[in-house]
């Protein structure tokens, strides 16, 4: 019971409840995430489910980088905003909350690079975009223990199991588990005894955006940075043995460093983004937060241009994250827009919202009266080369805004549609 006059927040991380499935769905050779074995029987007739979309078919072989080379030595540094794209854009505002910002880059084929944008810098909960830096910290880490062997990376990833353990707990969000004997998909939330390949959990952690997923996937990060060329043969005891050894600030440093220093490098400041602790409470029980979480359109218009051109740690780790970020599944918010149905789209949404007692409101998911923040980052690519990038922040308090978020898509493409016609 509340007593009278207590001041009493919920404070609730929300991410994607659907299942928003990544990777291309004939990556299990290279990957052995069995939940795309799955997708393949599927989509083979095997076994009954529902296939996907048309721009979910793409191999991993379709995947490409879009500005590698001196197509995107230009984007060192964002240009200056196009005043007749700004001016477009900005069209589409007058009617929505204030509390929206948003970076759109159009980089179509052909055509000079256009970006437009509103409120870029202003600061955000940035929810479960936020494990976008932990993706980029695990593979920097990775290839510091093998910096000249890509495929040594990916076979580290297909083969080594980790426990989630405390670290994972917990989170609603349910996990796919595909067993490949009996060909049986069911879906449960972890518990510590969960034992998955490296590559599942990073699958975890970005398709279905499971928070204790992204714990484990940092832990495996600072590990990596700490034991180095010992990393792929320690134990789960030896590991636990140094998190209880070392000391808890010493333990915050290290957890920050490995997830900030490799978006430092690529020109994205404290301000524009960073990441104030771990996804879990069983996380945050070895890591104390430190310095809270904050993101923008700026800085994460920054990773996406790195990504594309190849920088975010190299060229193969880029193209094997932007593959981790293709929707191969229920597409949700921003990337359910019907007009995107034909365009492969590689995406990650999240979500915070804060509820307190109010006369006459009811605290519901996605509609907090405190704080009610919904982001996403969308690399959206038409089969007729119209391609372009999207960073889309708002905190519009006491309603879900996921309807305008689609709308919103629906109304970008359609302008650079017709822009790049």
């Amino acid at each position: 019971m509340i007593k009278q006059g207590l001041i009493f927040l919920f404070i609730i991380l929300v991410f994607p409840v659907a299942l928003s499935e990544a990777y291309p769905i004939d990556g299990y050779a290279s990957t052995h995430i069995r939940r795309l074995r799955y997708l393949q029987l599927v989509q083979e007739g095997e076994i009954k489910g529902k296939k996907p979309i048309p721009g979910a078919m793409k191999s991993v072989n379709d995947i490409r980088l879009n500005l590698t080379g001196k197509t995107g030595d230009v984007l060192a540094e964002l240009p200056d905003p196009d005043p007749a794209f700004q001016k477009a854009i900005n069209s589409l505002f007058p009617n929505l909350n204030e509390h929206y910002s948003i970076s759109v880059l159009d980089i179509t084929p052909g055509r000079p690079f256009r970006l437009a944008q509103r409120k870029e810098m202003s600061g955000y909960q940035p929810g479960s975009v936020g494990k976008l830096a932990v993706v980029t910290g695990f593979f920097t880490e990775l290839a510091k223990i093998y910096p000249d062997d890509f495929e040594a990376r990916q076979d580290l990833l297909c083969t080594r199991m980790v426990r989630g353990g405390s670290w994972a707990m917990t989170d609603s969000h349910t996990v796919p588990f595909f067993d490949l004997d009996t060909k049986k998909l069911t879906k449960r939330k972890l518990n510590p005894r969960d034992t998955f390949l490296l590559y599942e959990w990073l699958d975890h952690m970005l398709s279905v955006s499971n928070n204790g997923a992204a714990s484990v996937c940092w832990r495996e990060a600072i590990l990596m940075r700490v034991f180095g060329n010992r990393y792929p043969d320690l134990s789960e005891a030896e590991a636990e043995e140094w998190f209880r050894q070392t000391p808890k600030s010493e333990l915050s440093d290290i957890a920050h460093a490995v997830v900030h220093e490799p978006l430092r490098q690529l020109g994205i400041t404290e301000k524009e983004w960073r990441l104030g602790q771990l996804f879990t409470r069983g996380g945050t029980a070895y890591i104390p937060p430190k310095g809270g979480s904050i993101g923008t359109p700026n800085g994460l218009m920054k990773f996406l241009v790195a990504l594309e051109r190849g920088k975010v740690v190299d060229t193969e780790s880029s193209l094997e994250i932007k593959r981790l970020l293709y929707m191969t599944d229920r597409r949700i918010r921003y990337a359910n827009a019907p007009s995107l149905k034909n365009a492969a789209v590689y995406f990650k949404s999240g979500s915070l919202y804060k509820c307190a007692p109010e006369q006459g409101y009811q605290c519901e998911k996605y509609k907090g009266n405190v704080d009610n923040f919904m982001n996403s980052i969308a690399i959206v690519e038409h089969p007729d080369g119209v391609t372009y990038l999207v960073a889309l922040m708002s905190n519009v308090r006491k309603k879900n805004s996921n309807h305008d978020h689609m709308a919103l898509a629906a109304s970008i493409d359609k302008l650079v549609r017709k822009e790049t016609k």
